[in-house]
């Protein structure tokens, strides 16, 4: 009975959440003090809710229930159990399951922690939350039932796709999620304040923590995503352009955006309605995101044609949750413009300050992101009107993406040394001059020490030294300037380091990478970039749920041992799916990447062999950025606090 009790407390949840938005926006419309608290009481009835009904999918996994369809589709008696845990999300309905309880989790975390913050003000924003949360749990409910039962219950399932057989995939979907349903926190501010017509400095001082926590785990969640692609899919690369990773890109870039341009809105009462734009641009994009991988639309666009009530379902909620938030934006941004009077406009503002080149780098950010969003959805547009398919892949995107960010990068460095409302240039000149001369030097003589100059290593390594020195420069000045360095300029210090690793990471590894393809029997010898390959043959081993030739290869350089490496090529058995596992031995200063290829006559292998120089500085780029979103959110936490 689990399954039925969580396909109850599931319907419960449903009611609880139209109550919550009704309660919410007209207590908040009517100033009723009782139903704004009953909206607020509501929240804590639908988390418990859903919870139990998530938890209820979870406890159908562990225990092999396979008369519920999705465990019988997505589970095996052979899948080691920590799998079977996270298959719970693998599947489209449980991952719309998993959205759903964190959205009830966040909705109570803004309830919990905006208590300084106006009734009315909660209650709008609670009730929107509420709203959505009715949408995605009607959704569940009506397409996409996680506890449809099967009669009879087949004796084993499917099992897990192998591709989500791994510890990545345990907790990159939860954490993609988080920022995902993060920004919705924005969201539902920015419909808050487009209703109310408020919109002011205390406005942007309270959604700014919010967005850069979202912001934060979108981040972490990218990075395991992008490290899960580098080492199980055995082809060593760290982003390939897929639809699959735009979806993610999309909504961290409109949510950059809108972290800098909160700023601009606190600070100095400006951007307004540009800021409740990006607020409601990051959060549909996420909504976009998440139905273009988990709808099946990436694999076909007719996955709507063989089902049709999920992908009527589908269009019809992102037309009411996008275009009637972009309605009621056309409709009421003038009335958000004008509140607060007193605040600057673009018009305002001087040519060299802080604002302009915030501004300035939000347009380069937006252009960048329509750019990935045309490249991403052009080839599903003339595939839906059988106009033909293409392929829009690397070249496009390096060809477009790359130049609009190099500028914006260059901005980070100078945006921290600008001042409010105007800055002398000679001043700026002054202070940026020694990190300019010291990123050119760097730029133009340390590729050499990588033996050959290359344009990438050149860009990477520049940009990277100047970010860091700017802002090294700038995090000195203002605490020469103020006494003391605030806990949310740390933050800001360390995601501005933290994306010039990852670059210098980036531009290395684009440089100097190398590979090989060889063919090696046992007792072979192999050499690439400095590093000899000796390889020992291949053994079967055995394991729960598959079968694996595993290869043995010893690593030496200069005549030392280094490592042994053991790649694999598995078969699932209950897929009949091959899998590769690479072998990886990870250094400070590079990556040795080996993947073990197909069965070759006369007992041979196919090898390839990888040398990834500094790759590693990407995914350590992006913990910074975490780190530095974590701290910047914390820091304005109290601000906020103090200042309410």
């Amino acid at each position: 009975m689990i399954p039925e009790l969580g396909h109850v407390a599931l319907i419960v949840a449903l009611q609880l959440a139209l109550a919550q938005g009704i309660l919410g926006l007209a207590g908040a419309s009517r100033a009723h003090g009782g139903w704004m608290a009953m909206a607020r009481g509501a929240v804590v009835g639908q988390l418990l809710l859903v919870l139990a009904g998530f938890l209820a999918l979870i406890w159908s996994f562990l225990v092999n229930d396979f008369s519920v369809m999705n465990v019988a589709d997505h589970s095996s008696r052979q899948l080691p159990i920590e799998y079977r845990f996270s298959a719970a999300w693998g599947s489209h309905e449980g991952s719309f399951l998993l959205w759903t309880t964190l959205m009830a989790g966040w909705t109570l975390a803004v309830v919990l922690f905006s208590r300084r913050l106006p009734a009315d003000l909660v209650a709008r924003v609670v009730g929107v939350m509420g709203l959505l949360s009715f949408c995605f749990l009607a959704y569940l409910l009506f397409t996409s039932n996680p506890f449809m039962r099967l009669h009879p219950p087949p004796a084993n399932g499917r099992d897990l796709n192998p591709l989500l057989q791994d510890p990545g995939m345990i907790f990159h979907p939860p954490l993609l999620y988080m920022g995902y349903v993060g920004f919705s926190v924005a969201f539902a501010f920015a419909i808050a304040a487009l209703i109310s017509g408020r919109l002011d400095a205390v406005w942007a001082r309270w959604v700014r923590p919010w967005t850069l926590v979202a912001w934060s785990f979108l981040t972490l969640g990218i990075m395991i995503g992008s490290w899960w692609a580098y080492y199980e899919l055995g082809w060593g690369g760290w982003w390939f352009w897929d639809p699959s990773e735009n979806a993610s890109l999309m909504p961290w870039l409109a949510g950059t955006a809108l972290v800098h341009s909160l700023v601009v809105t606190e600070r100095r009462g400006a951007l307004k309605v540009w800021t409740v734009f990006l607020s409601l641009g990051a959060f549909s994009l996420s909504l976009v995101g998440t139905f273009l991988v988990r709808s099946g639309v990436l694999s076909s666009v007719h996955a709507f044609a063989q089902d049709p009530l999920r992908g009527l379902f589908i269009l019809i909620f992102l037309a009411i949750v996008i275009g009637g938030s972009l309605a009621l934006f056309a409709r009421r941004a003038s009335v958000v413009k004008a509140a607060g009077e007193g605040g600057a406009t673009p018009g305002d503002f001087q040519p060299v300050s802080r604002e302009t080149a915030i501004l300035t780098g939000n347009v380069l950010l937006l252009v960048a992101l329509a750019t990935v969003l045309l490249g991403t959805l052009y080839p599903l547009v003339l595939d839906a009107f059988d106009l033909g398919k293409v392929s829009v892949g690397p070249p496009y995107f390096n060809a477009v993406f790359v130049p609009l960010m190099v500028p914006v990068l260059l901005l980070l460095g100078v945006a921290p040394r600008l001042r409010w409302r105007e800055t002398r240039m000679a001043d700026v000149v002054r202070a940026l001059r020694w990190p300019a001369v010291a990123a050119l030097l760097v730029a133009g003589l340390l590729p050499f020490a990588f033996g050959a100059f290359k344009w990438q290593a050149s860009l990477g390594l520049g940009l990277g030294a100047w970010m860091i020195l700017a802002t090294l420069g700038g995090l000195v000045a203002r605490a020469r300037e103020a006494g003391f360095l605030s806990l949310s300029a740390i933050g800001m210090g360390f995601a501005h380091a933290g994306l010039a690793v990852g670059v210098v990471g980036i531009g290395l590894v684009s440089a100097y990478q190398s590979e090989s393809t060889v063919s090696m029997r046992q007792g072979d010898r192999a050499s690439l970039g400095g590093y000899e390959f000796i390889f020992e043959g291949a053994t079967e081993v055995p394991a729960s749920n598959y079968s694996a030739m595993r290869g043995t290869l010893q690593l030496r350089r200069d005549g030392k041992a280094m490592a042994t490496l053991l790649p694999e090529k598995r078969m699932y058995r209950t897929t009949r799916t091959t899998m590769t596992e690479a072998a990886i031995r990870y250094g400070f200063l590079g990556d040795v990447y080996v993947a073990l290829g197909e069965p070759l006559p006369g007992g041979a292998w196919s090898v390839q062999l990888y040398i990834k120089p500094f790759v590693g500085w990407l995914w350590a780029g992006a913990l910074f950025m975490f780190l530095g979103g974590w701290l910047a959110a914390l820091g304005l936490r109290r601000q906020g606090e103090m200042k309410a």
